[in-house]
């Protein structure tokens, strides 16, 4: 049975790419265990500075696999829930990992594909990447926080359309409605990824990891609630090692070396 995610390393990004061409990368139940399993992987191992999160074979993905979900018709709703809760669990999975997590799309990022893809921290797709909110085509509802991700950059009557055509809509419409970060020409997604994630590789971890939980929290959190967030976390950051390290070298006018941190174990002081 081949691997539900290939893996490799470019430099310190570590590309995780879903497998399953002959099905368009369609979710598998070993794809929900396995891409979680990757990112705490990541998480822990202090050489590796992002991840790319793209699809095998021209296609990011199709959702979830249609065969799977009609058998769960005979399931009880408890029973159906828990099955659900796989792909939100993966979902969680990516927005909680502190390391940069980069979606590359090329082809069909459909349904639960668009979740993955926009539950990413930044995303890179080619023009002609079609992205599409398909669950009313086959009488469902959207799942995997595709209404949260959409309802941050578009209107409510944009996402009713979205969600109730289930129309296939282009990179470059995503990307005129600000979901996207770097529109490419067609076979250019993951390469173009790669090079975002390494620019930022190399940065402060514990403070990216920082700011990815204020941009995550800033689309819904009232203005006193970010500004103790925002709080907390500066005063966390300026106990830290790596602002020591930061700042003495704005100071010194030289380049930093976070990764000197890594490999020395940095601390945080309270």
């Amino acid at each position: 049975m081949n691997e539900p995610i290939l893996v490799h390393r470019d430099g310190p990004v570590l590309v995780l790419s879903n497998n399953n061409p002959a099905a368009r990368n369609a979710l598998t139940p070993d794809f929900y265990t396995a891409l979680p399993e990757r990112l705490a992987y990541a998480q822990a191992d202090p050489e590796i500075g992002a991840i790319v999160l793209t699809g095998i074979g021209g296609t990011f993905c199709a959702g979830g696999d249609l065969n799977r979900l009609a058998s769960r018709r005979t399931m009880t709703p408890p029973a159906r829930r828990r099955n659900l809760e796989a792909l939100h669990d993966l979902i969680r999975a990516i927005q909680n990992c502190s390391k940069p997590v980069i979606a590359a799309v090329e082809g069909a990022a459909a349904g639960a594909g668009l979740s993955i893809a926009l539950a990413c921290d930044m995303l890179v797709a080619a023009r002609d990447a079609s992205f599409s909110v398909a669950y009313v085509k086959v009488g469902l509802t959207p799942d995997g926080g595709a209404t949260a991700f959409l309802s941050e950059f578009v209107s409510r009557q944009v996402l009713t359309e979205l969600c109730l055509t289930g129309e296939r809509i282009s990179g470059e419409r995503l990307h005129s409605l600000g979901a996207i970060n770097c529109l490419v020409d067609t076979g250019e997604a993951c390469s173009v990824a790669i090079a975002l994630a390494t620019s930022t590789a190399n940065g402060p971890q514990r403070a990216m990891g920082r700011i990815k939980e204020l941009c995550r929290h800033a689309s819904w959190a009232t203005l006193e609630e970010q500004l103790e967030l925002e709080a907390r976390h500066m005063v966390q950051s300026l106990g830290d090692d790596e602002a020591a390290e930061g700042i003495s070298a704005f100071l010194a006018k030289r380049p930093t070396d976070f990764s000197r941190l890594r490999q020395n174990g940095a601390k945080t002081r309270c």
